[in-house]
C-alpha cells in the first residue's frame, strides 16, 4: 500500500497473543496501518489474551469514553504458591498447603465474598503510579512498595471447575479490577496461596472475541503484505459502531450548524431524548445520515459539545 493512501480511522478489536505487551500491539498496528495515531482502551499484562480495543485515528479520541466499559475474563488460578507479579510470569515468593479435601462447593461459597463492591489491593506489580513512578518498576529496583487500595465492583463471578491445585473461573468487572488480585485474595481465603496461570479478556464492553482481529493478520500487514492491509483496513469498525450501546442524538442541518462551531445543542435540536442524567456518559452526536460528528455531555436542558469528530471511520478521510 502506498505511502500516500488515505489515513485510517476507526476502532480495531484485536485479538491479544500471550507474552506481548498492549503496547507491543500498538506499536504493531501503527506499523500495519502505516499511522503513529494508534492508542489502547484499557491494558492487557503480557501473560493474558484475548480482547484489546485500538483506536486509530479519530478512533483515539473515544478511548478514554471505552476504557470504562465492564471486561469479563476466563482465568484459571493455581493454588499453592504465589508469585510476586500474581501470575505465571513472576518468580515464587510464597507457599502454602493446598487443602487436601477442597471441594468445588467450598471454592464457590468462598468466591461470594467477593461478589459486588469490596476493597481491593491493587497488585504490586501494576502500572499504579505513586509520586510519578509506576508501581512495576519500583519494584524492578528493588523498592518496598504497598499497593493501594481501591473500591472495585464484581457484576458476575462464577466458579466453572476445580481441577486438581486449579480453579476455572469467569468474573466480570467495571473498571480498575484486578484478576490477578482476586486470584490472591481467593487462595487466601481457601487457607493457601495463588497465582494466575491463565488470563484471557473474552469481552469488552460490547466488543467480544467474534469482533477481534487475528494477530496474523496484523503480522502480514506490518510486513507489506497488500492483501492484508486492505483487509486489515476493512476490519476497522467506524466510531458510530463502535459506541454501540451509548447514549445517542441525531440533530437536524442547524443543529450540525451548531455541532460545528461548538455551540451547545438545545433539545429542538435533536427532539426527545432519554439521556444519562448526571452527564458521566458520553453522548454520541450523529447527523441525519447516521454519522458520527462529535461527542457531548448531557446537561439538564442541553447537550454540551465534548469533542468534535472529523471522520467517523471511513479510510477515504472523509465523515462518511
Amino acid at each position: 500500500m502506498t505511502n500516500d493512501a488515505p489515513k485510517p480511522h476507526g476502532v480495531l478489536v484485536v485479538d491479544k497473543p500471550a507474552g506481548m505487551t498492549s503496547h507491543d500491539m500498538v506499536q504493531l498496528t501503527r506499523r500495519a496501518l502505516r499511522t503513529r495515531a494508534v492508542g489502547h482502551a484499557g491494558t492487557l499484562d503480557p501473560l493474558a489474551t484475548g480482547v484489546l480495543v485500538l483506536g486509530v485515528g479519530e478512533g483515539t479520541k473515544l478511548l478514554h469514553h471505552l476504557t470504562h466499559h465492564d471486561k469479563t475474563y476466563l482465568a484459571t488460578l493455581r493454588l499453592g504458591t504465589e508469585t510476586d507479579s500474581l501470575d505465571a510470569d513472576g518468580t515464587v515468593c510464597a507457599s502454602a498447603p493446598v487443602p487436601a479435601d477442597l471441594t468445588l462447593e467450598q471454592v464457590q461459597t468462598a468466591a461470594r465474598a467477593f461478589a459486588g463492591e469490596h476493597l481491593q489491593r491493587a497488585p504490586a506489580v501494576s502500572a499504579i503510579k505513586q509520586g510519578g513512578v509506576a508501581l512495576h518498576e519500583r519494584v524492578r529496583r528493588g523498592e518496598e512498595v504497598q499497593a493501594p487500595e481501591r473500591l472495585v465492583r464484581v457484576l458476575d463471578l462464577q466458579i466453572l471447575a476445580l481441577r486438581g491445585p486449579d480453579i476455572d473461573l469467569r468474573v466480570t468487572a467495571q473498571k480498575g479490577f484486578y484478576v490477578r488480585a482476586l486470584a490472591r485474595d481467593l487462595a487466601l481465603a481457601l487457607g493457601t496461596r495463588g497465582h494466575l496461570t491463565i488470563l484471557r479478556r473474552v469481552a469488552s464492553g460490547g466488543f467480544t472475541l467474534a469482533d477481534a482481529t487475528r494477530f496474523e493478520l496484523i503480522e502480514r500487514a506490518r510486513r507489506g503484505d497488500e492483501a492484508a492491509q486492505v483487509e486489515l483496513r476493512a476490519r476497522l469498525l467506524r466510531l458510530s459502531a463502535a459506541l454501540r450501546g451509548q447514549p445517542c442524538v441525531r440533530v437536524d442541518a442547524q443543529g450540525l450548524a451548531d455541532v460545528r462551531h461548538g455551540k451547545a445543542l438545545l433539545p429542538e435540536r435533536f427532539g426527545f431524548a432519554q439521556l444519562p442524567a448526571d452527564g458521566t456518559e458520553p453522548v454520541a452526536v450523529l447527523d441525519e445520515g447516521g454519522v458520527l460528528i462529535a461527542l457531548g455531555r448531557a446537561r439538564a436542558d442541553r447537550i454540551e459539545i465534548a469533542r468534535g469528530i472529523l471522520c467517523d471511520g471511513s479510510t477515504s478521510g472523509e465523515g462518511g
